[in-house]
């Protein structure tokens, strides 16, 4: 007969004596009423085993243990004779979880979500955390400004002890920011106080930035800007005294309250320099923007601060400290500076530590890295390394520390972590473009071969107006100097018959070797040599001018074509650059002693300005002239042309010109050409990386030779842009207007390019 020892429902029972037993060594153990979990793993608990003398002590020992596994809800052990029996009541197991009415968030970030809070199918069910589970599922509605969102759980028994949970959800709309109120201000009009804040009331592109929806992180972040805009216009004083966020009834709308104490404004008095400077004074002293009789600004002053700390890093002193100390004198209104500078030790770079490159060569990493081992650490070399390292392109993320070496106090090292990313490049796939409808393509590219950063590329374009077939190769550092060297093979066939050009068509063959030399970290000098066999076939609806040219020079041609171009580029972004300036002057002749001699020169200056965060403003202008040389005429194929998505947009490609490059209503093209495009860009939030769309104002025409180069013949346009960096290639698109169209001119409202690099 079976004699009960104890029983216990609840862990505080633990602490009760066990019923009174005389002990006895275990002979067997039978473990009772489990479905589920396995009877080894109850004796992995279990603190009592086969040969042990089993007491009140161990048995209570015994059934902690095994309520300490979650496992179970009720515990009981029994004797049968010398046999431990150990009466078990499982939990039950989650089986289910199903969300209804569930649409703000993606179901797998929601379950992702609960599995940390201990919720997730094969889990053993507590109600404690379903509970906590809710709350956090409340937690992740309000962050999303869903104040008024109902959750209801439902736990529905099934078979072989199981449950399944329902997660019920009244989603509701999000709650608005309907007032943002800003007490307490009296300087500035409260408007433009409220136009600093990123928090905002509904408008025409909250429905995407969600900035009308309320967020204790961006209200934080608001109010830092509201203090740093005070301090930038002298108010020294300023604070930030209270915020108070309330919410409407049927918590559809928020309210925001921030009381600011303006103080006085305050101007500077003067500036003067303290502390061991090792480098001169007066140097020292030009770095410092803030001037006595300026009104305070916190900004100009970290900017000097920042400068003399730069500067004291380019001559070795990696932990110089620079630090501003105010005198303020409340009656008169200003503020006296004391900039401390203590530059600390002059330390030196013990080891330039490479990582994460796990297919591309420590050499090929190294040699873009401009600060040198046991050399002065010097902060300018180490930032433009960085730089140098990040547009190799072959890495997503480039990150770059200077810690101190351990036990000294004049070394530090300069660890050089890299991402790599995928630099291959295999695209198969239809492509089109509103001048060439379809384009069928193939391409397969390599920047970075077997990881020694060498570039090889087959592209194959199968557009109607232009037929590419080419193989180049790349190597940038042919010598460990930096001189480039790389070759191309191109078979390139162009026919007009669906462009505004007049009809013809070209089949050139050729290649050619390049060179390419550093004459700065930012500027290179590119030289190139190639043998080019141009044959060219007339129609009868081609222009006489064409006729002409083919009866005079032939049909197939032969040139030699050298080209000269200077580069400078200091943009901070390959596809979107928000910074920076692109120049590109060159010059390509075609050498005497063969079929054609020309020169076409070409310049182009690209800046950009960043206004914000967020905005950027883009400046650019191309010049180009070409003629013939040794009284030969231009080959008429070598003519500029003008209009289209890339160049003067609102206008049809190829579609502008003066009188002269027009013979009827044929496009010839004409000598010289000037674009002009100003474009204010701005990236999405979230795809920062990806897309941007802008404004733009674009000005350009196209001369023939012997027109005066008038600029009241330029012909204007404005619109909208958009770029995007599309799974099926990178897209760029216009919607523009032509804003003085003349007779000839071909105006184009909408136009787009997919799948070619733009």
């Amino acid at each position: 007969m079976k004699k009960s020892l104890l029983s216990a429902l609840i862990a505080g029972l633990f602490s009760l004596p066990a019923m009174a037993f005389q002990p006895f060594t275990v002979k067997d153990i039978r473990v009772e009423g489990i479905q589920r979990t396995e009877a080894g793993t109850v004796f992995s608990y279990l603190p009592v085993k086969v040969g042990d003398t089993l007491n009140d002590e161990k048995a209570a020992q015994a059934i902690k243990a095994l309520f300490a596994t979650g496992f179970f809800r009720d515990v009981r052990i029994d004797v049968d004779g010398q046999v431990m029996v150990v009466v078990l009541q499982e939990r039950p197991a989650i089986s289910t979880l199903n969300f209804v009415g569930l649409k703000e968030f993606d179901k797998d970030v929601i379950t992702k979500a609960l599995k940390e809070t201990g919720i997730a199918t094969g889990r053993i069910f507590d109600r404690s955390l379903l509970d906590k589970a809710e709350q956090e599922l409340k937690r992740q509605y309000l962050s999303r400004g869903k104040y008024a969102a109902q959750i209801t759980t439902t736990v529905t028994p099934l078979e072989r002890n199981r449950v399944g949970i329902n997660f019920n959800i009244v989603e509701g709309e999000a709650a608005k920011i309907q007032q943002i109120n800003i007490v307490g201000a009296k300087a500035f009009p409260e408007k433009d106080l409220q136009g600093l804040f990123e928090l905002t009331t509904p408008g025409w592109l909250t429905w995407y930035t969600k900035n009308d929806q309320y967020s204790r992180q961006k209200l934080t972040a608001d109010l830092e800007k509201l203090k740093s805009f005070y301090l930038d216009q002298g108010y020294l004083e300023f604070n930030v005294e209270s915020t108070q966020v309330s919410i409407s009834p049927d918590k559809q709308d928020v309210f925001i309250t921030v009381n600011v104490t303006e103080g006085e404004r305050f101007k500077v008095a003067s500036v003067k320099l303290a502390g061991d400077f090792n480098i001169p004074e007066e140097e020292l002293k030009k770095l410092v923007t803030v001037r006595a009789g300026d009104v305070f600004s916190r900004a100009s002053l970290n900017d000097s601060t920042k400068a003399i700390s730069d500067r004291l890093g380019k001559e070795g002193y990696a932990f110089a400290n620079v630090n501003a100390a105010p005198e303020i004198n409340r009656e008169k209104r200003l503020v006296d500076f004391t900039i401390f500078v203590d530059p600390g030790k002059r330390v030196y770079v013990r080891r330039v530590n490479v990582t994460g490159n796990t297919k591309t060569r420590d050499e090929v990493v190294r040699r873009e890295i401009r600060q040198m081992e046991s050399a002065w650490y010097d902060a300018d070399k180490v930032k433009t390394s960085k730089e140098r390292v990040d547009r190799l392109g072959f890495f997503t993320d480039v990150t770059v520390e200077t810690p101190p070496v351990p036990g000294t106090s004049d070394q530090l090292d300069v660890n050089v972590n890299v991402t790599e990313r995928p630099t291959g490049n295999l695209m198969l796939g239809v492509g089109t473009s509103s001048t060439d409808k379809l384009i069928l393509s193939g391409s397969i590219s390599q920047n970075n071969f077997l990881g020694s950063g060498n570039n090889v590329s087959i592209q194959v374009n199968s557009a109607k107006s232009n037929r590419t077939y080419a193989f180049s190769y790349t190597n940038p550092y042919f010598t460990t100097d930096g001189v480039s060297q790389g070759f191309d093979i191109y078979h390139r066939t162009t026919d007009t018959e669906t462009t505004e050009i007049a009809h013809y068509k070209s089949e050139a063959t050729g290649a050619g070797v390049r060179f390419g030399f550093p004459i700065g970290e930012n500027q290179s000098f590119t030289v190139g040599l190639a043998v080019d066999s141009t044959s060219i076939t007339t129609y009868d609806s081609s222009p006489t001018y064409y006729k002409n040219y083919v009866n005079d020079f032939g049909k197939t041609n032969v040139s030699l074509p050298l080209s000269l171009n200077w580069i400078s580029d200091n943009k901070n972004s390959f596809f979107f650059p928000t910074a920076g300036t692109y120049q590109r002057a060159g010059v390509e002749f075609g050498l005497p002693g063969v079929d054609l001699t020309y020169y076409r020169a070409n310049y182009q200056l690209q800046h950009f300005f960043p206004l914000s965060k967020r905005f950027t403003l883009m400046l650019n202008g191309e010049f180009g002239f070409a003629n013939g040389l040794g009284g030969k005429k231009l080959p008429f194929f070598k003519n500029y042309y003008a209009g289209g998505v890339n160049s003067v947009r609102g206008y049809k490609g190829s579609s502008l010109g003066t009188a002269g490059t027009f013979e009827g209503e044929d496009r010839l093209g004409g000598n010289r050409k000037i674009i002009g495009n100003a474009e204010l860009l701005w990236n999405l939030p979230g795809f920062e990386n990806a897309a941007r769309l802008g404004v733009f104002f674009d000005a350009g025409q196209v001369y023939a030779r012997g027109d005066k180069l008038d600029l009241g013949e330029l012909r204007y346009s404005a619109g909208l842009t958009a770029a995007w960096i599309s799974p099926v290639g990178p897209l760029k698109f216009s919607l523009g207007s032509a804003l003085n169209k003349k007779d000839r001119d071909e105006a184009e409202t909408f136009q787009f390019q997919l799948g070619t690099t733009f």
